[in-house]
């Protein structure tokens, strides 16, 4: 799995992938990471998870926002916004561009 050209892990909990990757933080730029189809994934959107881009399943807790789940149609490589500001999330946008 390549995920920010770092060495990943992932943890799954009921089928769901709800961490994977290296202790990272929200960004002005997009995440490049490997996904696959048969997986679900829970995406950040408080942008405050160690894990970015995925949420680590505490951290949103009293914030207001809730992770967002998702899956892809096929295995592959994708831009998930870091961000936190695309109107096509997970997916970047270019939004940070603007930022």
């Amino acid at each position: 799995m390549f995920f920010n050209n770092l060495s990943a892990i992932m943890i799954i909990k009921n089928g769901t992938v709800i961490w994977m990757g290296t202790k990272l933080t929200s960004r002005n730029s997009p995440y490049r990471i490997e996904l696959k189809e048969v997986q679900k994934y829970m995406y950040c959107n408080c942008g405050k998870s160690d894990y970015q881009p995925m949420c680590d399943n505490r951290s949103h807790r009293g914030s207001g926002t809730n992770p967002l789940g998702f899956a892809v149609e096929r295995d592959g490589f994708y831009y998930l916004c870091g961000c936190k500001k695309s109107k096509s999330k997970p997916y970047c946008d270019g939004t940070h561009k603007i930022l």
